[in-house]
């Protein structure tokens, strides 16, 4: 009891140091993980493509606005995802279980066909998409205009193979961003004769 007591003057009194030393309001933890300067250094759409997405995010966002919905838990990181998001056109809730210092979880996606895929989260970052244990390269994103879709706020294309299935893995250290919505669309199509 003694050493509890000890323990709780020592933490008060590095708190009013560090309040008196700094600002006095408290901050929210900050994305600022590897996973998150990755996403910030992923490069933007080009035109084209970016317009091309533009468009997808318009379809998109009467998913995320009206449905359907499915509210789906992903599984802890380090287990197999049993959650599947491969149902074209539908809005999935996800709930991230807490993850050591923050929320993480995973869920399948296996795409009906080879192409571009356009990722589009309720948020702004933190999307991994592995085939396996190699991590599947992201090719551009795109931050969605409020203008063409309020619910959706960026969008993350890669080229998947048909009948894959793919781990997409999701990180968040702040809760806020520990439930999303996320909806997948065809960005194109690789036409084979």
């Amino acid at each position: 009891m003694k050493n509890l007591f000890k323990k709780s003057l020592l933490a008060s009194g590095v708190a009013l140091l560090l309040t008196g030393c700094g600002s006095t309001t408290e901050a929210e933890p900050q994305e600022s993980s590897l996973e998150a300067r990755e996403d910030t250094l992923l490069s933007a759409c080009a035109e084209p493509e970016a317009s091309e997405l533009i468009e997808v995010a318009e379809h998109a966002c009467v998913h995320g606005d009206y449905g359907p919905f499915e509210a789906v838990t992903a599984a802890p990181l380090g287990t197999y995802p049993f959650v599947d998001v491969s149902v074209p056109h539908i809005a999935y809730n996800i709930t991230l279980p807490a993850h050591g210092y923050g929320w993480g979880g995973a869920v399948n996606f296996m795409p009906e066909e080879s192409g571009e895929y356009a990722f589009l989260l309720s948020r702004q970052r933190g999307l991994r998409i592995f085939n396996g244990t190699t991590e599947v390269a992201r090719e551009c994103r795109i931050q969605v205009p409020e203008e063409a879709c309020g619910s959706l706020r960026t969008a993350v294309v890669a080229d998947l193979e048909a009948g894959v299935e793919y781990r997409l893995e999701f990180k968040a250290i702040a809760q806020r961003n520990s439930q999303f919505t996320l909806v997948i669309e065809e960005a194109a199509h690789d036409h084979v004769e």
